[in-house]
């Protein structure tokens, strides 16, 4: 490994960049998560599991991480993953622990969105046909749910859970057959954000806003459960969605008539990649649904958001706990789109998505350890942008450079020729005896 500090020089510039500090950072952040490991050979394989996870290999699953830390066969990242004892739970807790050390802000933004993997088959945990934003489409594929902690110092995923289709809780057999606990029963997406928020705002998560998309909008206990803490929310809504004004319900998009033209006010969302994200911007006042919490009476808020070229509306529930300027909601608004980069940067990165398990363990274990990966390549920008301003002309390292130098310099795969040759061998041995046991199965098989 590197440890020393490398000078690259590209386009004329020099680009100071320092693989024994990244290291540190590394090895500082296994070591919180050391003691989650009932013994010290998982405690190490997982370390070099984290190292696969950052390193540049085409596809990342057990086979190729294996291969990349040195192992003669991938049956010990398996095992890792599958029945080694530690605690996945608690390595979660300590990401969240170490995201808000570092990016930790009081006005921070917990931001709960899914994703989908598309995924063959049907034996994989909680895959089936449904809609994922992912295709766009129903497609089959394994959908979950994560909140990511954002704030001016950047963002990172702090919490994860898997959603279990209905079809699947009914079915005790394929449950038993993928490890789901007994005790595990159907929730909703919105729930399982919620019990994800519950976690991190009993943990004293440094927040003061929550935002996500429709699904979330739309569920009246998640909306409940921030207000009953204090916490103020953005949460997107359909343009069918019924709020109350003036005692009567009606629906988000017939309330645009009462907007009158001078109401409308041009305010930039954030910055993209192309510049300011420039909308039309309006609000409207709405009446609390129920009984405010006991000194949380509150503002209630629908904001509705026009694309100046299209035309297109969008409509958000917004609640916040004390008076804010119009204008912090509509930052808050924009900072929903940042999960989007976090899922990027995690399944192109780390792995989020690539991982081969089919067991309910495995799959929490896999994302668990690539939150940590994942985690560290947020923190090392961070780190670098406020330690080391980038000279003229270059922006400051991001998540993407991070984890491309990290790969080069110091998570290098092993290089002896026998140790790639042994692998070949082993992959078509492995190979073979898999389609000699796919054609005696086929030919057993009675339609």
């Amino acid at each position: 490994m590197t440890t020393t500090r490398d000078q690259t020089v590209a386009a004329g510039h020099s680009v100071d960049v320092d693989p024994a500090r990244w290291q540190a950072g590394l090895e500082e952040l296994l070591g919180r998560v050391a003691g989650r490991f009932g013994r010290v050979e998982p405690r190490w394989r997982a370390r070099a599991f984290v190292l696969g996870l950052l390193a540049a290999l085409p596809r990342k699953n057990c086979w190729t991480i294996a291969e990349h830390a040195g192992d003669a066969s991938p049956d010990g990242m398996q095992h890792l993953l599958a029945r080694a004892v530690w605690d996945e739970d608690a390595v979660r807790d300590d990401v969240r622990a170490y995201v808000v050390e570092h990016l930790g802000d009081p006005g921070a933004v917990l931001v709960i969105d899914e994703t989908g993997d598309l995924k063959k088959g049907i034996q994989s945990v909680g895959v089936q046909r449904q809609y994922t934003g992912t295709a766009g489409r129903i497609e089959n594929a394994q959908v979950a749910v994560y909140l990511v902690d954002a704030s001016e110092a950047g963002h990172a995923m702090i919490d994860r859970e898997l959603y279990v289709p209905r079809g699947w809780i009914n079915d005790p057999d394929r449950c038993q057959a993928a490890g789901i606990p007994d005790q595990v029963g159907f929730a909703t997406k919105p729930a399982l954000a919620t019990r994800m928020l519950s976690r991190a705002l009993d943990a004293e998560v440094p927040a003061a806003w929550v935002t996500g998309d429709e699904v979330y909008g739309a569920d009246p206990g998640l909306r409940a459960e921030l207000e009953a803490r204090g916490v103020g929310y953005v949460l997107a809504v359909a343009c069918d969605h019924r709020v109350r004004i003036g005692g009567a319900s009606h629906r988000a998009d017939a309330l645009l008539r009462r907007v009158p033209a001078r109401a409308w006010q041009q305010v930039s969302c954030g910055k993209g990649a192309k510049g300011h994200r420039l909308y039309d911007w309006a609000f409207i006042r709405l009446d609390h649904d129920g009984p405010a919490p006991s000194g949380q009476a509150g503002q209630h808020w629908l904001m509705i958001r026009r694309n100046q070229r299209t035309g297109e509306l969008a409509h958000y529930r917004c609640s916040t706990p004390r008076p804010v300027p119009l204008s912090t909601l509509v930052r808050v608004a924009g900072i929903r789109w940042t999960v989007e980069e976090r899922f990027q940067t995690g399944k192109g990165l780390v792995g989020l998505d690539q991982h081969q398990v089919r067991r309910w363990r495995s799959w929490y274990r896999w994302v668990t350890l690539a939150m940590v990966a994942h985690a560290f390549l947020v923190v090392a920008a961070m780190t670098e942008r406020s330690c080391r301003p980038p000279p003229s002309g270059l922006i400051s390292l991001t998540c993407n450079e991070v984890q491309h130098l990290f790969a080069a310099l110091v998570a290098r795969p092993v290089q002896d020729l026998a140790h790639r040759l042994r692998w070949s061998v082993w992959r078509r041995r492995h190979q073979a005896r898999a389609r000699t046991c796919h054609y005696r199965r086929q030919a057993t098989w009675q339609p």
